[in-house]
């Protein structure tokens, strides 16, 4: 198993490369370790998968920054990959708060973690944007003390503020702050990842696996994105999954769901072996 300073290296590499890579979500250490054996380089945690998985809502308000770090503790320990961790808003408003959860998840080897201007707060979505700055600015430089990618999230897409313009400026305002990625989730189109990424200074994350247009990672890379993440997608997709096979039990009485499960064998391999491709 690599050491976190080599995963933290390794992480870096793949920012400092040229071309795209992809950066999927597991949400717990079985999936983390099924992602690893498929060949991916890095993971991210997702906030919204450890919510489902741990029987709660994706809010600043149902998810604590413990049991944030604790899920993501776990993914690191069952991968040899570098794991970056959807930490929420910094589980507080001011920088100091932001830089101290920065701290704590280097503590738990994690490589990488995102910051948002989201509040949690439905009547002001979105930190006012100096704030917003100044708790970039604290988180990076805790980052950078303790060898960790800081990922600064502009929220306003999320949150019923389709403002590009304010998106690029915040953007640009948290690369100038110390921020090592960017990242704006929701982009409405090919178009405005196009501009984003022409706009900012530093490599940009773009999300996918919502609903609506979808873009190959050839079109992503060609727009000028450094990396490709999905959120919740994927545990949205397997709790999907399970929604229907349990539907089918309950108001059909049939199991022909069992046709398209993955074989016991392949998971017994998977979680075995991360090597397994």
């Amino acid at each position: 198993m690599p050491t976190r300073e080599e995963k933290y290296k390794a992480f870096r590499t793949l920012h400092e490369r040229a071309g795209i890579f992809l950066i999927p979500n597991p949400w717990n250490a079985g999936s983390a370790k099924i992602l690893t054996a498929l060949g991916f380089e890095a993971l991210a945690t997702t906030s919204a998968g450890y919510a489902f998985n741990a029987g709660r809502v994706d809010s600043n308000t149902s998810i604590t920054r413990d049991g944030v770090l604790a899920n993501a503790k776990e993914i690191v320990e069952a991968t040899h990959l570098p794991v970056s961790a959807d930490l929420q808003d910094g589980f507080g408003r001011s920088p100091e708060s932001c830089a101290e959860t920065i701290r704590l998840a280097a503590q738990t080897g994690l490589v990488g973690g995102s910051i948002e201007d989201a509040t949690g707060d439905e009547r002001e979505p979105i930190y006012e944007v100096d704030l917003a700055v100044k708790r970039v600015a604290a988180a990076a430089k805790a980052a950078h003390d303790s060898h960790f990618v800081l990922t600064a999230r502009a929220e306003n897409f999320l949150h019923g503020r389709p403002d590009l313009k304010d998106t690029i400026r915040r953007l640009q305002s948290f690369a100038d702050a110390g921020a090592d990625v960017v990242y704006a989730p929701g982009l409405p189109s090919l178009e405005a990842i196009k501009e984003v990424c022409a706009s900012v200074s530093k490599p940009v994350n773009v999300l996918m696996g919502l609903k609506g247009a979808t873009y190959s990672v050839d079109q992503i890379a060609a727009a000028g994105a450094k990396r490709i993440s999905v959120g919740g997608a994927l545990a949205r997709a397997a709790l999907g999954a399970f929604v229907r096979a349990a539907r089918e039990v309950k108001e059909k009485g049939t199991f022909t769901f069992a046709a398209d499960a993955i074989p016991h064998a392949d998971l017994t391999a998977y979680m075995a072996d991360t090597k397994r491709g």
